[in-house]
């Protein structure tokens, strides 16, 4: 990293292909996708993700460990360090307030042996809890279902049916970098339901028409939350393949949740039965 070098050009070819990745066509052709902010790219190079480049500004730093990440994003992922100039920064960003640091990585392949792998190393009789979002359509929403996730260190979350690019750079920033500290994956409906068919695992839904309600229901067991899009809900291959439907009670005018709200409200009521018992 030589500070004397600053990229100070949007004309730069670095430059304009950290702005081409906001489009989601230029990711999947590329195999590339972009990390911004300090949490994010910390946890990045906790989890030991593969980084091309990070592109740094150090008069937008809000924090005095940012030189500390540059370091163990360079030794530990292989990141090339470019330095770039406050205004050249602030057009690549996508932040109101950015903090100085962007990351361009390459997309991991995160399919179904991922979890193979992963469970090989867990404790058998331990049960498992799974998120499956099908289908989702708002990068927000799926970054919150990754908070969640990590919150609850659930086993892994599945993505079927994806309608929102899981790189797309909100939900990468919506997930406050949890999208590398959980183990995710994407696969289609149809090796999904294989998957857990194959390993026992109880297919949750939830449903306001459902006659039990959540903490009625037994929720201790090796379990997958399925949850749909927020405008159609599950669809019917999802909802026939479910062993057991369950109900959020409304007190109000409104007849559903938030489907991260939702997922969360289920995923704790699964935890408290399992430290309870």
């Amino acid at each position: 990293m030589n500070p004397e070098e600053i990229l100070t050009s949007l004309q730069n070819p670095r430059i304009k292909t950290l702005v081409r990745l906001r489009d989601r066509r230029d990711r999947d052709r590329d195999g590339q996708f972009v990390i911004e902010g300090f949490r994010e790219i910390s946890r990045a190079v906790e989890a030991c993700l593969p980084i091309d480049e990070i592109f740094t500004c150090p008069e937008l730093y809000l924090g005095s460990h940012e030189g500390e990440l540059l370091e163990a994003a360079s030794q530990r992922c292989g990141a090339v360090i470019w330095h770039v100039s406050r205004e050249v920064f602030q057009k690549v960003s996508y932040r109101d307030r950015p903090d100085g640091l962007i990351a361009k990585a390459p997309k991991p392949d995160w399919g179904l042996s991922r979890w193979d792998s992963l469970l090989e190393k867990s404790d058998p009789n331990q049960a498992s809890v799974f998120i499956v979002a099908q289908a989702i359509e708002k990068p927000g929403n799926l970054g919150t279902l990754l908070r969640t996730a990590d919150a609850a260190a659930v086993t892994g979350l599945m993505v079927v049916d994806r309608c929102t690019d899981l790189f797309n750079p909100n939900v990468v920033r919506a997930s406050v970098g949890t999208l590398f500290t959980v183990p995710v994956i994407e696969c289609s409906s149809e090796d999904g339901i294989a998957w857990f068919r194959d390993r026992g695992v109880q297919l949750v839904a939830t449903s306001p028409d459902a006659e039990k309600i959540y903490t009625e229901t037994d929720l201790s067991g090796s379990i997958a939350i399925v949850m749909g899009s927020e405008q159609y809900g599950l669809d019917e291959r999802w909802l026939s393949e479910t062993d057991v439907q369950v109900s959020i009670p409304m007190a109000g005018s409104a007849d559903s949740l938030n489907v991260a709200m939702a997922t969360a409200i289920v995923l704790f009521e699964s935890l408290r039965q399992r430290s309870s018992r």
